[in-house]
C-alpha cells in the first residue's frame, strides 16, 4: 500500500479517471505533433519562394520630411533676423 499520488500530466495515461479528450483537441495535438518533425525542414521550393521585399520609402513622405526640414530652417533664419538687437544711435 503505496501512498504515492501520481503527478504526471500527461494525456496519453489513461487513468480510470479521467475522461478522453475531445475530437478535436485529438486532433490539433496530431497536427502539432506531425509539425514539430517537419520545423527547420522546409522544401527549397518554398524558402525560394519566399523572397524579402524591400521597404521603399514612398517620394510624398520624403517630399514632406524635406517640406519640414528646409521650411524649419527657414522660418528660424527668418527669426533669427528679425528679431536682431537694437543698435543704438549715435548722437
Amino acid at each position: 500500500q503505496s501512498n504515492h499520488i501520481d503527478t504526471n500530466t500527461n494525456s496519453n495515461t489513461n487513468n480510470s479517471n479521467t475522461m478522453p479528450a475531445p475530437r478535436n483537441i485529438r486532433n490539433r495535438t496530431n497536427k502539432f505533433n506531425k509539425n514539430i518533425a517537419k520545423r527547420g525542414n522546409v522544401p527549397i521550393g518554398k524558402a525560394a519562394d519566399h523572397e524579402e521585399e524591400e521597404k521603399k520609402t514612398s517620394p510624398v513622405l520624403i517630399g514632406m520630411f524635406l517640406f519640414l526640414v528646409v521650411g524649419s530652417s527657414l522660418v528660424q533664419v527668418m527669426r533669427l533676423f528679425s528679431s536682431s538687437p537694437n543698435i543704438p544711435k549715435d548722437e
